[in-house]
């Protein structure tokens, strides 16, 4: 787990020094840098040292000097594909990196490597002989990469701060991009907050051909349900049998180590699921569990993560504290992000992040469940929103949707008024865009008055229309599913834990991502994800026995922090710095609203906040 960044074309050594320093926090063991002024070729690595410590440092090259890469992430089925090329004839020098895997792999299979990795990862190799840069991302985008292409300049990095360093790098926000945050929360791939700058998408590579100067991207892998129907009519113990041995081993692979590891522990199905199969491959009392929790009980989970780590015997810590004390970290957290994120989640995942960084290296986390196995709320609110969309004429609707504005307004998390109001305004859209509006911060035509300009909701929500009318499932939810493995999983959820962790130089796994369990999932037809109103079927069945039945049948809490309270009096003073073309007057009546009382704009007014912080923003450059 690193940083990695770069360029090819004008620039120096001192630009490069730059660009890698400001990935410093994730990777804080080791700096390497390879800087070729007369090829015009700069890469640069910050290093979290985890697989072989002593054999792995970056920039990496082969031994005959003919390939180089920098790389973040770790390839989990590293050890099957350096056999196989090992029969094939290459001659490895490290004894267990992954890193020199990709090297041999790329001079085997080219620019079929990716499709064969089993990880996480974002990498560029620099092919000298054939004079080009190849990079690729993994299937889902966990490991960040973003890249500019200005004329004879191309950059890449993990982050949008290290890109920002070189003083070739131009290009203030973008409105259209920002519109796109306020509409989603998140910034939909291949968008970035900055002009000129774009995120790879996940299951993709980009070839650069340092001759011609030309860019050539293409997918290698993308997410499509393939329901089979066969698998209705198999026993389902069957059926959860084989996911649990496939999630099992899925968990194996990622406890490989050579630093202290451990696991997030919330007392929910997917983080308890993954603790009791971790359980099965290492003695319970050496697996190291973390959680925290708060002293306001209405927000607190750690009560279920003692619970379970007890049953387990799992070395557990935990760290309880005020949503007060939490609160003085927003500033720190939401300026560390390079681009802004509407979900205020990331609070307490980076204080979880920081507390397990406090004894080891290495995570894994539950991320990927609720997106694979319909664990979500709007996949519950798919059935009433079905008949209510049949039956309701657009008038009574209106009426409906106006009267929710009008209930009394509670800072609870998931309050009833809240999810009134979110499921009327979905609705007041064509189906296709019913999952991005529940989750918006505002509605297209609030995005439009906040931008004094004409919106074209297809446009705003191009990616999610794109998702929704290219499936090739029919079914309202297996569609969802798509949507939600396809936006909010990897420019929301992945990029959340990703940033929140890497500001504590914490790696996080994910078992639920792992290429078989997705293969498998994707089998699935809904009927096993979403039965009767029981979200995660199958995965509940699958874990019966292995874990108690109150963990099972928990209701999901999700990790909350009470930012409507929060915002009804902090900051003091609302933030209102200019913001690409934003009519201030709007948001400063949406600050009072909320703080009156009068309506629920937490949702936006954290985006809001998130923004703030690159309010104003030129391109750092030589700074």
């Amino acid at each position: 787990m690193c940083g990695i960044t770069g360029f090819a074309g004008p620039g120096t050594r001192t630009d490069l020094e730059r660009m890698t320093r400001a990935l410093t926090h994730r990777g804080p063991d080791g700096e390497g840098l390879f800087a070729d002024e007369a090829q015009r070729i700069f890469l640069g690595h910050r290093r979290l040292a985890i697989l072989d410590i002593d054999g792995g440092k970056q920039p990496m090259w082969t031994a005959d000097r003919r390939l180089c890469v920098v790389f973040n992430g770790e390839i989990y089925n590293h050890a099957e594909l350096r056999a196989t090329l090992i029969q094939r004839g290459h001659r490895f020098v490290s004894h267990h990196s992954d890193t020199e895997t990709l090297l041999h792999g790329y001079r085997e299979w080219g620019t079929g490597l990716p499709e064969r990795l089993n990880g996480m990862f974002a990498f560029v190799i620099f092919d000298p002989d054939n004079r080009r840069l190849f990079a690729a991302r993994d299937r889902f985008g966990k490991k960040p990469f973003y890249y500019a292409l200005h004329q004879d300049l191309f950059l890449f990095a993990s982050e949008l701060s290290a890109l920002r360093r070189h003083p070739g790098f131009s290009g203030g926000i973008d409105p259209k991009v920002l519109q796109k945050y306020f509409a989603y929360g998140f910034i939909p791939a291949p968008h970035a907050l900055y002009q000129g700058s774009h995120k790879l998408p996940g299951g993709s590579w980009l070839e650069l051909d340092l001759t011609r100067f030309t860019l050539r991207q293409q997918r290698y892998w993308r997410f499509r349900l393939t329901p089979d129907p066969a698998l209705l009519e198999r026993r389902e113990e069957s059926l959860a049998e084989e996911l649990r041995d496939l999630l099992s081993r899925a968990v194996k692979r990622r406890m490989e180590s050579d630093v202290p590891l451990g696991f997030f522990l919330s007392g929910g199905i997917d983080s308890s699921a993954i603790l009791a199969l971790a359980a099965r491959h290492a003695p319970p009392a050496s697996l190291n569990t973390f959680a925290i929790g708060f002293q306001e009980p209405s927000f607190d989970e750690s009560a279920y993560a003692r619970q379970e780590a007890r049953r387990i015997g799992s070395n557990h810590r935990e760290q309880i504290l005020t949503l007060d004390g939490a609160k003085t970290l927003i500033p720190a957290v939401l300026g560390r992000l390079d681009e802004p994120l509407g979900d205020p989640s990331i609070l307490p995942t980076h204080l979880l992040s920081r507390f397990t960084r406090q004894h080891v290296t290495v995570a894994l986390g539950g991320d990927g469940g609720d997106e694979l196995f319909a664990g979500y709320d709007p996949f519950l609110a798919l059935r009433p929103g079905l008949l209510y969309h049949r039956l309701m004429p657009d008038f009574l609707h209106r009426g409906l949707k106006s009267l929710s504005a009008r209930l009394p307004v509670s800072g609870r998390n998931m309050s009833l008024d809240f999810k009134a109001r979110r499921f009327l305004a979905g609705l007041s859209h064509p189906m296709p865009l019913w999952n991005p509006t529940w989750m918006a911060p505002l509605e297209p035509a609030e995005i439009g008055e906040l931008f004094h300009q004409p919106i074209d909701p297809e446009e705003l929500y191009a990616e999610a229309l794109e998702v929704w009318r290219d499936s090739e499932v029919t079914h309202p939810v297996d569609k969802s599913l798509e949507y939600f493995t396809h936006l909010y999983l990897p420019d929301d959820i992945l990029t959340k834990v990703d940033r929140a962790s890497m500001m504590a130089s914490l790696e996080v796994r994910a078992p639920f991502l792992d290429n078989e369990v997705v293969a498998f999932a994707q089998r699935l037809p809904h009927a096993l994800k979403l039965r009767r109103g029981v979200r995660k079927y199958l995965l509940k069945k699958a874990m019966t026995g292995l874990l108690p039945e109150g963990i099972i049948q928990r209701r999901k809490k999700g990790f909350g922090v009470p930012i409507a309270d929060w915002l009804k009096t902090d900051p003091p003073h609302p933030p209102l710095r200019p913001l690409a073309g934003t009519d201030l007057a709007w948001v400063a009546q949406r600050w009072q609203e909320h703080r009156e009382g009068r309506r629920d704009q937490r949702l936006f007014l954290w985006s809001w906040l998130s923004a703030q912080h690159h309010a104003g923003s030129t391109p750092p450059g030589g700074s």
